[in-house]
């Protein structure tokens, strides 16, 4: 070993520590791997840099374009309500259908978004049921992961690891290489969990409602309507002509202001707020408040008349003002911060009304109270900000939209035409008659032409920090080959298992790369992990083929801790799960992953 591999060595140990302890952003890490690879000249600035210029970072980036344009047409919302309907009141043919949609869905797009809209549509089922919400939580985010191994688009491992081929001069995978082995995958996982679902905990369900939840559901599950109030500003209340920040409502009264119904042509309409909103003579607030004494000395010092608020306020009002809720995951800045902390009305635009922890909706004043991993907070605001609430997935992953949000969606009359935009590059990448970015692109054209995304919902679609971490961990495996450390992790991986053959090797792979797989990204574990797949392959003189699906199939395989993927993270509050429930649950599946991957990946792709 020369003292450059030690230094690249190090700094990977160095990244790897950064991205479990959670203390710097992972896309951070990621652009501060590429200043340290050039400032001391262990890489060029144009081998740093040529991430950038990897065509599968626009196609990942695409992909959510095209992912945005389901969501924006209602789509995927009327998927889950079509579920809803083919399942009737059968629990098996619940996890069945539900599995099946989100693998389908997940294939396509996002499996973090399609479990997100996926988890109220199960809540809801649940409760009409009356069957704990856990036994079909977990289920939808084993589908979820699942969905990953089914298409080369489906999650961004697939699409490192098919770089990583062609960067060794090796024709890729196509559209389909990986769907065999998903399909097998995918029926396991729904045999093995109408078996497992008896041991998972038998919590039963908070929410209520039919279908998926309605605005009444969350009000109530949240118990906003004893705390939420009406107020009308009258003609001499200091308020009038004074900002928000200025009036420090919140640290005087504990009154939280959500909104503002103000006159304009001839009716009142639902006005968001921010830090600086000034109050009018006639407006009526919308606050959260709970303190009866502080109401009282609130509407007798700034002159306010109180107004009745009826239970379904909200509901009226869905047009204007929306409801929704979000789950804080594990790498989130917002941890152990409060919400006042967060500034969470002035930096998203939304106002946190509800935190529910452990299935227990929090009571008393909540912008000082302390925020934990798996808290589910209820926001609300105008349907605009809150549509952009899911482009900060890296702080908290957008959950249960209520049914009224079918109403908003922005371009529901051209469903048809993203379904059209959808099939045509799916058609591409399966027919090959141009590289798979550009037939991405082309859908996103498409989806632009015909209005069912425009430029500001599609650049917000993107999620910018996936791209750099790929983009900055890209370099490591450049640096590692030229520092010999790939050499060095294959010779010892060969001395450990080589003489025992290639389908064991298999094992070796599958077992290293689910394991790092715990503690960092997968997208970075395939990162790691391709190059050294395609490195034992070669100093075996078998084909590559095998080794970089098994490498990429272990990369979706984060079905071992609540942590290992944002889809766990995503099913832990609603599912109320513990560690131990997907400790108990994840590891047995994972070893069923292992040997059809061992068996079925060298009967399809022969070494």
């Amino acid at each position: 070993m020369n003292l450059t591999l030690y230094w690249v060595l190090a700094l990977l140990l160095a990244a790897i520590y950064c991205f479990i302890s959670n203390r710097v952003r992972a896309d951070v890490v990621a652009l501060l791997v590429i200043v340290a690879f050039v400032l001391s000249g262990t890489l060029s600035l144009e081998e740093a840099l040529a991430g950038f210029s990897d065509p599968n970072i626009i196609l990942i980036g695409a992909l959510f374009v095209v992912g945005q344009g389901l969501v924006r047409t209602g789509i995927a919302y009327q998927l889950g309500d079509l579920l809803v309907k083919l399942a009737g009141n059968s629990e098996t043919r619940m996890l069945i259908f539900l599995m099946l949609a989100v693998a389908a869905l997940g294939a396509v797009m996002s499996s973090t978004g399609v479990v997100a809209i996926f988890i109220p549509v199960a809540l809801s089922v649940a409760h009409r049921m009356a069957i704990p919400a856990s036994r079909l939580m977990m289920p939808l985010g084993f589908a979820g992961l699942i969905s990953g191994m089914l298409t080369l688009v489906a999650t961004a491992p697939n699409m490192v690891i098919n770089s990583e081929l062609m960067r060794h001069h090796i024709p890729g995978f196509r559209f389909f290489s990986f769907t065999p082995f998903g399909l097998l995958i995918l029926l396991a996982g729904i045999g093995y969990m109408l078996l497992a679902r008896r041991f998972l905990p038998s919590r039963r369900p908070q929410s209520a409602g039919q279908g998926r939840h309605s605005m009444r559901d969350l009000v109530r599950t949240y118990h906003l309507t004893g705390r939420a109030r009406r107020m009308a500003v009258q003609p001499d209340s200091p308020l009038i002509g004074r900002t928000l920040d200025h009036l420090q409502l919140r640290v005087r009264y504990g009154a939280n202001v959500i909104g503002v119904e103000r006159w304009r042509r001839y009716r009142r309409v639902m006005v968001s707020v921010s830090g600086i909103s000034e109050f009018q003579a006639g407006d009526v607030l919308l606050i959260d408040m709970d303190d009866h004494n502080e109401v009282r000395r609130f509407c007798s010092e700034a002159k306010l008349e109180p107004m009745i608020l009826r239970g379904e306020y909200f509901s009226s009002r869905a047009r204007e003002v929306g409801l929704a809720e979000v789950a804080l995951i594990a790498d989130s800045s917002l941890l152990g911060k409060s919400v006042r902390e967060a500034g969470f009305r002035s930096v998203y635009g939304v106002s946190v009304v509800g935190i529910r922890r452990d299935g227990q909706v929090l009571a008393g004043k909540l912008v000082n109270e302390p925020l934990r991993l798996g808290d589910t907070l209820l926001v609300v605001g105008n349907w605009s900000l809150i549509s952009q609430l899911h482009t900060y997935n890296h702080d908290f992953l957008l959950l249960a939209l209520p049914a009224e949000v079918d109403e908003m969606a922005p371009a529901r009359s051209q469903a048809l035409h993203a379904l059209l935009a959808l099939g045509l590059m799916i058609l591409m990448m399966v027919t090959d008659p141009v590289p798979n970015v550009i037939a991405a692109l082309i859908a996103c054209l498409l989806m632009g032409w015909f209005r069912c995304v425009d430029l500001e919902s599609a650049y917000r679609a993107i999620h910018w920090p996936t791209l750099i971490l790929i983009v900055g961990m890209l370099p490591f495996a450049l640096a590692l080959q030229k520092t010999g450390g790939i050499d060095l992790i294959v010779h010892g991986l060969l001395s450990l298992i080589g003489d025992h053959g290639p389908r064991v090797m298999l094992v070796g792979l599958f077992v290293l790369t689910a394991v790092i797989g715990l503690f960092i990204s997968n997208t970075a574990t395939a990162v790691l992990m391709g190059p050294i797949a395609i490195g034992a392959a070669q100093q075996m003189g078998v084909s590559p083929y095998p080794m970089a699906m098994t490498v990429a199939l272990a990369a979706s395989a984060a079905f071992m801790t609540p942590v290992s993927s944002p889809v766990n993270t995503l099913v832990l509050g609603p599912g109320e799960y513990t560690f131990m429930d997907f400790i108990r649950i994840g590891v047995p599946f994972t070893l069923l992953v292992l040997l059809i991957c061992v068996f079925a990946v060298p009967w399809l792709l022969p070494f």
